[in-house]
């Protein structure tokens, strides 16, 4: 497959347990093992001759092994160290790999974090340029799963689209994002344990889902240089969307015991009905949850009701390993605000907001943590925009809710022996867009090219047994390509432009940056060969 292989092995943690550390030596030494198995010389070494014996005498070469898959907070802390130690001390080459969950690890160094994302479309599309923010000295990134979960049918076209702004993002950063992959892969239609996946098949058949072809659209459509690009769009308008929002209430817990009293929207006491988890009656007509599960909920108020509000309320925290999760603006159980109070295994506090199941954060306070036993006055002002949320008389958050994300996303790469240029482009919008592309700093631009192009009208869109390329990459040639020309972007569509040049030496121009010069051109995209550090 010409694949590099990455090996995960058993850090001593499940999501539900985990081995005591006296006990530890036996799961470090299954480590050094697999490494052996797969790299070791198959005559002088006990696990590299038996990886011989199995048919397999020339090694692996396995240069990337992640400790431990999805665990985090101190437990991991401590076992990840060991692991970490035992690798480089015999395999100092091998790059190691950490979870994120519970925040990074700081018992050892950390060479690249594995971080994993199954939301609704529209998160990959506000997380585009997440990765553009990123510290240039901190960790690699290795996205080793990521997937549009929410939203998405049994596999649509917006949640392929959406997936393909996010890809822009990682494909824009490849200085700091080094690998991505997604998950997962198959799914027998008569057997569906989770939903979507990438390849559909039964005993006689298979179809690509949409996110199917955005990953092979990309995959071979990569180039091996990212060339400095500029984006202009207009800002969508807000349209008092958020003004207008009001919402319920609610608090829960995260594998913790608390208590909650006092409940109050402006002043006036709100009733609290359970909704999942254990929750007690107290003696002060407070509510407390007592088992140590995740994501126990309690509502409260009017969801339908618009407008603004302050809630206040107090909390006790009495066992477990986070805070409190202070609930605002809920509409239903997939959308709403939350202050996640003393999270991530009690080290921060967070305001996120879920839309349509998926999550993403607002604001966040790092290196926080809530005492057990003691209460806290905790209250959020809910104004317009504005979220601002105070803990015990202290402002924490004084926070602004994001815009609605633009509807267009992009990256330009270049191929270095054919000297192709890849100008890829994600309409997440209902409406085609022009796009004026200038294109002055990227060579010489021969006036031929093509396109590929995945759309299919309505972003509900699904392929099946029967239409198996209902939604599938179409090819176009394009003519009259020069360093400034309109593209037009069909609604719901990822497309890639190939764009020749040739070989003559030109010279090299900064990126232009010119607003749209008539209202049919919606956006304006500008790309030149400068290294990535000087975007």
């Amino acid at each position: 497959m010409k694949s590099a292989p990455l090996f995960v092995v058993n850090c001593g943690m499940s999501h539900t347990d985990f081995v005591p550390m006296e006990k530890m030596g036996e799961v470090v030494q299954n480590a050094l093992d697999a490494l052996e198995y797969a790299n070791g010389d198959a005559k002088t070494t006990r696990w590299g001759a038996e990886r011989a014996k199995n048919g397999h005498p020339k090694p692996f070469n396995l240069k990337l092994i992640e400790i431990g898959n999805e665990n985090g907070g101190p437990r991991y802390n401590e076992r990840y160290k060991l692991i970490y130690d035992a690798i480089k001390k015999n395999y100092p080459d091998v790059t190691t790999i950490a979870d994120l969950w519970g925040g990074l690890p700081t018992s050892a160094p950390v060479e690249t974090i594995d971080e994993h994302y199954y939301f609704d479309p529209g998160f990959f599309q506000r997380e585009a340029n997440r990765y553009d923010r990123y510290d240039r000295k901190g960790p690699k990134i290795y996205v080793g799963e990521y997937a549009v979960t929410q939203g998405c049918g049994l596999g649509n076209l917006i949640a392929g689209l959406g997936e393909a702004c996010f890809i822009t993002g990682m494909e824009r950063n490849a200085d700091v994002v080094a690998m991505a992959s997604y998950a997962p892969l198959f799914v027998n239609s008569s057997d569906r344990a989770w939903n979507p996946d990438a390849i559909v098949f039964d005993s006689l058949r298979s179809y690509g889902t949409p996110s199917y072809w955005v990953q092979q659209m990309f995959s071979v459509n990569r180039g091996d240089v990212v060339l400095s690009s500029s984006l202009v769009t207009p800002v969508a308008p807000n349209n008092g969307e958020v003004k207008a929002l009001g919402g319920g209430v609610g608090v829960g817990t995260w594998r913790t015991d608390a208590e909650y009293s006092d409940v109050k929207i402006d002043g006036q006491l709100v009733a609290l009905t359970p909704a999942a988890g254990k929750w007690e009656k107290t003696a002060g007509g407070g509510l407390r949850q007592t088992e140590l599960g995740e994501d126990r909920r309690a509502y409260g108020g009017d969801r339908k009701a618009p407008g603004d509000y302050a809630l206040t309320l107090r909390a006790r925290k009495l066992a477990g390993e986070e805070g409190f999760l202070v609930m605002f603006r809920v509409q239903n159980d997939s959308d709403w605000y939350w202050w996640n109070i003393g999270g991530w295994g009690n080290t921060r506090h967070a305001i996120e907001h879920s839309a349509s199941g998926g999550k993403n954060s607002i604001a966040a306070a790092e290196n926080q943590k809530i005492e057990t036993g003691r209460w806290y006055d905790i209250k959020v002002e809910c104004q317009g925009e504005k979220i601002r949320c105070y803990l015990d008389g202290k402002l924490i958050h004084d926070a602004t809710v994001p815009p609605p994300p633009a509807a267009l996303h992009a990256v330009v790469t270049k191929e270095e022996k054919s000297g192709d240029v890849l100008v890829k482009l994600v309409n997440m919008g209902a409406k085609a867009q022009s796009v004026r592309l200038n294109l002055a700093g990227v060579g010489n631009l021969t006036s031929k090219g093509e396109a590929l192009i995945l759309t299919g009208g309505d972003p509900l869109a699904e392929n099946s047994f029967d239409a198996p390329l209902r939604v599938a990459p179409v090819k176009q040639a394009l003519s009259g390509v020069s360093p400034d020309f309109i593209w037009k972007a069909p609604a719901w569509s990822a497309s890639i432009l190939r764009l020749k040049t040739s070989p003559r030496i030109s010279h090299i121009s900064p990126p232009l940056r010119r607003r749209p010069s008539s209202a049919s051109e919606e956006g304006t995209m500008g790309a030149s060969k400068f290294p990535i550090e000087e975007r």
